[in-house]
């Protein structure tokens, strides 16, 4: 597989990156156990995948911990603190850097590549950035950390209010973002941003409910018909993706999400994530697919272009 320089950090890393959280957690969030989520992490290096995200959050640290062990020098692993208890109060000081020894234990390693804050919202960014970045620079000067990074909370966030912030601030190598067809508000703003000051990009929720369930897509549509975000004359409510399906050379819906998402300017490592080396091998096969014909691309922004209300979940 190719590699692609990760922003400014150097890094180089494959387009196509493992998710080891959302929906799937490796399969364990929907009864898979421990040894068949290490396959799928080690199926991913089969596939020449070098970039995995996880998280404690996730409960999947471990698991890629033990997964990756004897080849540490060939891959990058991106890990999280949260910056809030369950309670809603911030972590101290002593909090965040147990979680990033915990993480280093759980991983087995002795530094983490990219090690971000997690799901911040605009409202907690400037706590943040005064109280948690210190702490976090501190542990990148002890070689502990090589990168620092900051991940949003695309659901509550759908147009990156804390993100185009954080990025304009300019102190963050890599940022995980929200994008796929149906909200593609991070162009003009996330993306433009991460390429102006040379910021690495982990792209999440390239495909999540809407786009791999029919029947939740038509519910979100008709939302956004009645926020005039879409166009009822410009698809179909019935099979609102059939344009798609129809297209030559395209086989699904899902292919399609993530080709998209892999060629737009500034996505650096599009993240899929799985329980199943089946399927895992068909979405890095997408991810590293050639662009979607351009008359399809442009159906889509010409859909679903306006849409900034939704995430795709």
């Amino acid at each position: 597989m190719e590699r692609v320089e990760l922003g400014r950090t150097g890094l180089m890393v494959s387009p196509a990156g493992l998710g080891c959280g959302g929906y799937s957690r490796l399969g364990m969030l929907k009864g898979g156990d421990e040894a068949a989520a290490e396959a799928v992490v080690r199926h991913a290096l089969e596939l020449d995948v070098n970039f995995f995200d996880t998280a404690p959050a996730y409960g999947t640290e471990e698991v890629v911990g033990r997964a990756l062990a004897g080849r540490r020098d060939d891959v990058v692993i991106s890990s999280k603190t949260m910056y809030r208890t369950r309670d809603g109060e911030y972590l101290s000081a002593d909090d965040i850097l147990k979680s990033i020894e915990q993480s280093l234990v759980r991983l087995k390693t002795d530094y983490i590549d990219v090690f971000s804050l997690h799901g911040v919202t605009d409202r907690h960014l400037d706590y943040c950035l005064e109280n948690h970045l210190p702490l976090l620079e501190q542990q990148k000067a002890l070689g502990k950390i090589r990168h620092l990074g900051i991940t949003e909370h695309f659901m509550a966030e759908p147009e990156h209010d804390m993100l185009i912030r954080a990025l304009e601030a300019d102190c963050f190598d890599v940022a995980m973002v929200g994008f796929n067809f149906l909200n593609t508000s991070a162009r003009d703003s996330v993306f433009r941003l991460a390429l102006e000051n040379n910021i690495g990009t982990q792209l999440m929720h390239a495909v999540r409910r809407a786009l791999a369930d029919a029947d939740v897509l038509q519910g979100i549509l008709v939302g956004l018909i009645e926020t005039g975000e879409v166009d009822a004359a410009e698809i179909n409510i019935d099979d609102p993706l059939d344009f798609v399906t129809s297209q030559e050379g395209v086989d699904s819906v899902t292919e399609a999400a993530y080709r998209y998402c892999r060629h737009e300017p500034g996505v650096s490592v599009v993240l899929t994530g799985t329980g199943s080396q089946d399927h895992l091998g068909q979405n890095v096969k997408a991810i590293m697919a050639q662009p979607l014909p351009v008359e399809l691309k442009e159906r889509l922004d010409t859909v679903f272009g306006r849409v900034r209300s939704v995430s795709g979940d």
